[in-house]
Parts: C-alpha cells; structure tokens; sequence
C-alpha cells in the first residue's frame, strides 16, 4: 500500500503509485506484427532497364529545374538543360 510522504512544509502528499503487472497481463501474448514483404531482388537484372526518348525529356526537365534552382533560377536556362543532359546521359550510360 502506497504511504504519504510529508513536504517541506508538513502537508501530505501521496506516494507514487507502482504499476503493477498482473499474470493474466504477462500471460497475454504479443500483438503479432504483419509486415508487408517487398519482392524486391537485390540482384540486378541481366535486361537493361528501357527509357523512351519521353521518359529521358522528363527526366532532363526535372533535373534543368533543379539545377536552375540551385543557380537561384539565374543565367540563362539553356546552361541549366544542357548540364541536365550531361547528367542524365552519363546516368543512363553508365
């Protein structure tokens, strides 16, 4: 049984209560975790990935605006998409 324990200034205050476990919650058995598995292979494929010539302009677009973002959109955006194709090609080549 919790007791009182006196302040400084001679009021009461009740102890901390102790948690407790009781058997039949220790008895319980863990909720079970379900993870979805990926079927991901760590494994390259032997087949090359295929990129359209779309897939290659999106991919230049994308990186033309990052590259212009981080030149705080300055400069002439020709640079910024010709650096873009530089990227993306030896990524692709590689």
């Amino acid at each position: 049984m919790a007791t009182s324990k006196s302040t400084e200034n001679g009021s009461k205050k009740p102890a901390a209560k102790k948690e407790v476990t009781t058997k039949a919650a220790a008895s319980k058995p863990a909720a079970k975790k379900t993870a979805s598995k990926t079927t991901t292979s760590s494994k390259k494929s032997s087949a090359p990935a295929i990129v359209t010539s779309a897939n290659r302009l999106q991919m230049i677009e994308e990186a033309a605006y990052y590259i212009a973002e981080k030149h705080g959109f300055n400069g002439p955006s020709s640079d910024h998409w010709l650096e873009a194709e530089k990227q993306i090609d030896s990524k692709l080549n590689a």
